[in-house]
C-alpha cells in the first residue's frame, strides 16, 4: 500500500474556503475513521522510534498540531508541549509573532516546557507559507530546545513554507505533498 496515495484519499478539498481562491486541505477524516487514523499515527510513530530520530518531547502547534503530537508523544513514551495561540497559557510564557497573509500573529509557550538541550519534534498538521512552523522552533529555540525535524501530515510547497523552513535549517518530514495539485 502506498501510504502517501491511501492519505491522500481520506484528505478533503473544500474549493474558496475560508477565501475564493484557496483549496483548503482538510485532515479531519484522516481523524475521523479509527483504521486510516491509525495508519497516519503509525507512519510518525515508526520514524522517531529510531534512535538517531527520537525526541526527548513532542511539541505541536495550536491546534490541529495537539491532536497529532499529543498521540505521537504517548505511544513515544515521552512528553508533549503545547504551543498555544496568544493569552491561552496560565503560566509565564515566551512569545514569538510571525505574519500571516493578512495580518500577524502570536503564539505561546511555557517558560518552562522544554528543558536546554532537549531533543524536540515539532509538529503541526499541514505547512503552508512556514511562519507558524517557524514561530514555534524559534519559541523552541529561545528555550534551549534542540528541534531535530519539523514534520506535518500535508506540504503544500507551492506556498513556499517547506523550502523556506529548509532553508532556515529545519529538517522536515511531511506525509502527503500537493506539489503541482
Amino acid at each position: 500500500m502506498d501510504v502517501n496515495h491511501y492519505l491522500r484519499q481520506h484528505i478533503r478539498t473544500i474549493s474558496d474556503w475560508p477565501a475564493p481562491g484557496v483549496q483548503f486541505r482538510d485532515i479531519t477524516p484522516l481523524l475521523q475513521d479509527p483504521r486510516v487514523f491509525r495508519i497516519l499515527i503509525d507512519q510518525f510513530v515508526h520514524r522517531y522510534m529510531a534512535p538517531e530520530l527520537r525526541p526527548d518531547v513532542v511539541a505541536g502547534i495550536d491546534a490541529r498540531g495537539f491532536i497529532l503530537g499529543a498521540v505521537i508523544a504517548y505511544e513515544l513514551g515521552v512528553g508533549f508541549v503545547p504551543i498555544r495561540k496568544k493569552g491561552k497559557l496560565p503560566f509565564a510564557t515566551v512569545s514569538e509573532t510571525y505574519e500571516l497573509e493578512y495580518g500577524s500573529a502570536t503564539v505561546e509557550i511555557h517558560t518552562d516546557a522544554v528543558k536546554p538541550g532537549s531533543r524536540v519534534l515539532l509538529i503541526d498538521d499541514l505547512i503552508a507559507t512556514g511562519g507558524t512552523m517557524m514561530a514555534g522552533k524559534r519559541l523552541l529555540d529561545k528555550l534551549g530546545g534542540q528541534v531535530i525535524e519539523g514534520a506535518a501530515i500535508v506540504d503544500l510547497p507551492e506556498l513556499g513554507g517547506s523550502a523556506a523552513l529548509r532553508a532556515a535549517g529545519l529538517p522536515l518530514f511531511t506525509l502527503v505533498d500537493y506539489a503541482g495539485h
